[in-house]
């Protein structure tokens, strides 16, 4: 008989482990059994709870991307709601927050990007996520500019928050959070000028 409560502590111990995984062997190489054996379980756990390894990569992002949007979240509750700089920068901040930096993180990020493009429901998750993003930057901007050129500005933050992202994760010094935030910020001061 299975002990109760025993999901909700084997499933973030297996999705911190997927991160390990992947931090230390990229995603091809992780195998149920090593992810396995990070988490102290057998590999029987991961099919029972998750079916798999890709239903596991999937609750793995479904985490870091819950994660994301409560620390999206958190900040702008900190900013008040006419400042649309300081909205905009909370949603930035919330992109390279600490947790985000978490290099095990990042590589999650890496393997789930390359995957999404060959898994459905990746994909879909993928799509939500940049849907949220740009409503997001989109409902702030559209404060102080016309919504066309709303729109417009909220993707050319999307793309410099992801192009940031890619370029820092494969680099060797890593993602520098404050430049980018900088950047970006830079940026949005152009376009509301």
């Amino acid at each position: 008989m299975p002990k109760v409560g025993m999901p909700e502590i084997r499933k973030p111990q297996l999705i911190n482990a997927t991160m390990e995984a992947i931090n230390a062997v990229g995603l091809q190489k992780a195998s149920v059994v090593m992810i396995s054996s990070y988490a102290g379980v057998s590999p029987a756990i991961i099919n029972h709870y998750f079916g798999g390894k890709s239903g596991l990569l999937e609750a793995t992002m479904r985490s870091v991307l819950k994660q994301l949007s409560e620390g999206v979240k958190s900040r702008l509750q900190d900013v008040g709601p006419d400042d649309v700089v300081a909205r905009i920068q909370a949603i930035v901040g919330g992109n390279f927050s600490p947790d985000q930096m978490d290099s095990k993180v990042i590589k999650t990020w890496l393997a789930f990007w390359s995957q999404s493009m060959h898994d459905e429901t990746l994909f879909r998750l993928q799509r939500v996520n940049e849907k949220r993003l740009l409503s997001h930057l989109t409902l702030e901007l559209k404060k102080v500019l016309p919504a066309a050129k709303a729109v417009f500005v909220a993707q050319g933050i999307a793309a410099l928050i992801d192009g940031i992202w890619l370029r820092g994760a494969l680099s060797p010094q890593g993602i520098n959070a404050e430049l980018a935030q900088r950047m970006i910020t830079d940026y949005l001061t152009l376009q509301l000028a």
